[in-house]
């Protein structure tokens, strides 16, 4: 009986342990910068689930630079035409949701090719702006060019207190005027976590959770992530919904390399952080009201 006992309690704590994710970010602020134009669509749901999550987590005030569309240079397997959509589409999943979930009133959310030069200096003044006690953390969600822009328009000496969170190799090497190892030649510190595609890209329907919801604010990121599934650019995100890049986020939010982050999040961490949000803040009513 002790045992079985002993045994029900073991497996319990797991449980408590794999799902009741802590909300423990490591000191500093974030910037992330995404791609998401060309040619690969995923971005526009991992986009949508890193806004909501930062705002679940009760960190949107730490957000200070958001840049999407920084593949600077235009894919072959891509239109001008499919381009200009998605640099169309990218803007809608940075502001709509921060809109609906609220709280970004602070932030421009930047097209990396359209506002190139707004986005460098954006990025740079946030570098700038580190400390040893108020470091710069970048999401890597993309090609690492506009950080190469950005990083060397600062002194070195700021550099230290940039870390840059990466999880595939496919973004670092993927620049069109800077390399990995010219990143990193910079003095920042590079934090690797595993590949967040292995539990992040899942079939579509282990998010008919969202699909279905009451709240539109989930809704939305459903929409958002499925414009992605089908797209006609790829296709290896047919039958998939994918937040992979989102994966740093919630790395970050529960700590990072200081405060044993999780490096391995799955759809039920989403999930979990996004609907407790939801119980306690429900939607406000919208609309216009009825005439008398």
């Amino acid at each position: 009986m002790k045992k079985n006992v002993l045994i029900a309690f073991s497996i319990l704590f797991s449980f408590y342990q794999i799902t009741a994710q802590t909300i423990n970010p490591p000191k500093g602020r974030i910037a992330i910068v995404a791609d998401g134009n060309s040619p690969d669509p995923d971005d526009l749901g991992g986009t949508a689930i890193t806004i909501a999550l930062l705002k679940s987590a009760g960190l949107e005030d730490r957000l200070v630079h958001y840049s999407h569309s920084c593949d600077l240079v235009r894919d072959d397997r891509i239109s001008e035409k499919a381009e200009k959509e998605r640099h169309h589409l990218m803007q809608i999943a940075c502001d709509m949701t921060a809109r609906r979930w609220t709280g970004f009133e602070h932030l421009t959310f930047f097209d990396a090719i359209w506002q190139k030069q707004e986005t460098i200096n954006d990025l740079a003044w946030a570098i700038n702006a580190s400390t040893k006690n108020d470091p710069l953390w970048i999401i890597e969600a993309g090609e690492p060019d506009i950080l190469g822009l950005a990083l060397q328009k600062i002194p070195k000496e700021k550099h230290k207190f940039v870390k840059v969170i990466t999880h595939h190799p496919a973004n670092d090497n993927a620049g069109d005027f800077y390399t990995w190892k010219q990143i990193l030649d910079f003095g920042i510190e590079e934090v690797r976590i595993p590949d967040q595609n292995i539990k992040l890209k899942v079939p579509i329907a282990q998010w008919n959770w969202a699909k279905n919801h009451s709240d539109s604010r989930i809704q939305l990121i459903w929409t958002l992530g499925k414009l992605a599934e089908v797209d006609d650019v790829v296709r290896f995100q047919k039958g998939k919904w994918d937040c992979s890049d989102a994966g740093m986020i919630l790395y970050w939010i529960t700590g990072a390399n200081k405060n044993n982050g999780l490096e391995q999040g799955t759809i039920d961490d989403v999930k979990k952080i996004l609907l407790d949000f939801i119980a306690k803040n429900p939607e406000p009513k919208r609309g216009p009201k009825k005439k008398n």
